[in-house]
């Protein structure tokens, strides 16, 4: 989601009558506002940021951690067993880390059984923390192409913002994570921005750097205070992750170029901060990809039996630069994907054989038209933060509405692979802080030709919503206005929330896909409950069926 600048969100504040405006944070009371609250404590070493895994196929998955010790170079002993006990070790290994990659691990086995749950571990084997043993941590690898499958359940989430709120949504994911088979990240794992500058209505604990993150080691330091927090490191634990970035983990809005957030004048040049944030990715992160940096790409396939291919894309790498005019987002020369990623995706539409085409998208894919909201007095301080313009225009050019030539192309390959086989698309979307599901019809097609795919929108685990944006007061009349104002004027909404943090998980079966949405009761208490509080479910040939 975009930032709103200060200007911005003082004119939207002035425009919901009977409103309180939020306190201001500044560098000088951040201290003060916290001295009461908790703040976090590292675990001792050496395996202070925990245990994950992810980009499970069929055969591995990607088994990670970091070492904390004094030694320039540590080698570890990676155990995988059948049982929790490790009495059945199946497979097992020896690798060697130092500073050259923030002392992380990988390890990919290539040696399991597929649909199979693994219990992983690491031991230290050399320097002064020899025989120290990690936590453990549990997968799932998938299961192999094309064999029968009945379901797949996915955990959706994105946007955790450390100081704008604690993590109870991965609580919550941990604690249901035998439901699950993997957990779907899109994007906005950590944010870059400086202490204070963008925390709703936190801080509820310090970002380190407090500075806005740069260089390599900025980054490694930020990824490192987010997995001190016990409920990532229980989520990572618990189940196999398949992650994409979006824009901050490098910086807001970004693009092939250069982002919002990036002043080359001050701050230097733009490939050089995003290689560096790209690096601190790939090492901290459980993926099997390799950073554009070094090119390669983050843009991949899984296959789960015969049932879904879950493609996730890179929405900022290549794409243009965000337009705020309709004009120019409908040029047909515009890309959000690159012409190399375009191609390769519609390649792996064209070859499948599954009964659901899974995209992994880090922007909203549907269109959104908020001109009814922009000209409505009442809320239109609801739609400017909502949109990136403020000049009524029906678009917000950071999602795929400022590139809508290339999202009808994908459409119709989308549209023509149904017709060929009954595969349906199904768009898994993170980004906008927000709760919402979409019917997607094919471009030009009469209202009556009946929907062609959907769209889950998972709201944030912490980022900002509107109402902390703005600074409107909770249970306020404005944003449930605004919500009935935003489906009256596009059809194709099933449903929108814009107020409530937390994520999202779908089980897909051959006919139809049941999406829920569950709610963190208040992201500034470490203990808050987390509840299911929306279930809707989309059947093919019928659409939205509650």
């Amino acid at each position: 989601m975009r930032k709103i600048s200060r200007r911005k969100i003082i004119y939207a504040a002035g425009m919901a009558a009977g409103t309180a405006a939020a306190a201001t944070l500044t560098a000088s009371n951040i201290p003060t506002a916290l001295a009461n609250r908790p703040q976090p404590q590292l675990a001792p070493p050496p395996f202070a940021h925990g245990v994950a895994s992810g980009d499970p196929i069929s055969n591995s998955v990607v088994l990670w951690t970091r070492v904390t010790a004094p030694e320039a170079q540590v080698t570890v002993r990676w155990e995988i067993s059948s049982t929790q006990d490790f009495h059945a070790i199946v497979a097992t290994g020896d690798v060697t880390t130092d500073s050259s990659r923030d002392y992380t691990i990988h390890v990919d086995p290539f040696s399991l059984q597929s649909a199979t749950v693994y219990f992983y571990r690491f031991i230290v084997t050399s320097g002064s923390y020899s025989g120290q043993v990690s936590p453990i941590g549990r997968t799932k690898t998938a299961p192999a192409p094309g064999t029968p499958v009945d379901q797949l359940t996915l955990a959706v989430a994105s946007c955790a913002n450390w100081e704008s709120g604690y993590f109870s949504a991965y609580r919550d994911m941990a604690n249901r994570a035998e439901l699950f088979d993997a957990t779907l990240f899109l994007g906005d794992y950590i944010y870059e921005y400086a202490s204070g500058e963008y925390a709703g209505n936190g801080p509820v604990r310090l970002h380190d750097p407090a500075h806005e993150l740069r260089t390599l080691n900025d980054y490694r330091r930020r990824y490192a205070r987010y997995r001190t927090d016990d409920n990532l490191q229980a989520a990572h634990a618990a189940l196999p992750w398949i992650a994409v970035w979006d824009d901050h983990e490098t910086a807001n809005n970004s693009w092939a170029h250069g982002a919002e957030n990036h002043d080359p004048t001050t701050q230097g040049e733009w490939i050089t901060r995003r290689d560096a944030a790209m690096q601190a990715y790939f090492e901290w992160m459980p993926v099997r990809a390799t950073s554009p940096s070094e090119n390669g790409h983050i843009y991949r396939s899984f296959t789960f039996g015969d049932l879904a291919e879950l493609t996730l894309m890179d929405l900022r790498t290549y794409r243009d630069e965000e337009t705020k005019s309709p004009t120019v987002a409908t040029d047909p020369t515009r890309t959000m994907l690159g012409s190399e990623q375009y191609n390769w995706l519609i390649n792996k539409i064209e070859s499948s054989h599954v009964a659901w085409n899974v995209l992994g998208n880090s922007v909203m894919f549907a269109p959104l038209n908020l001109v009814a909201l922009n000209n409505n007095p009442d809320v239109s301080s609801v739609s400017n933060a909502l949109s990136s313009n403020i000049n009524n225009l029906p678009l917000n050019g950071d999602q795929w509405d400022g590139y809508t030539t290339e999202r009808a192309n994908l459409l119709q390959v989308l549209e023509k692979h149904h017709k060929n086989t009954g595969a349906n698309p199904l768009f898994l979307t993170g980004d906008i802080h927000t709760e919402w599901a979409h019917t997607l019809h094919a471009p030009n097609q009469p209202a009556d030709a009946g929907p062609l795919g959907a769209e889950l929108v998972c709201s944030s685990v912490s980022a900002p919503n509107v109402d902390e944006i703005l600074g409107i007061p909770p249970n306020n009349p404005l944003t449930p206005a605004a919500q009935q104002i935003i489906q009256a004027a596009n059809p194709h909404c099933r449903h929108v929330n814009l107020v409530h943090h937390g994520y999202s998980y779908v089980t897909i079966r051959r006919e139809e896909a049941e999406m829920h949405w569950l709610r963190v009761n208040a992201i500034g208490d470490p203990q808050a409950p987390v509840s299911d509080k929306i279930t809707l479910t989309w059947r093919k040939g019928q659409g939205f069926t509650s």
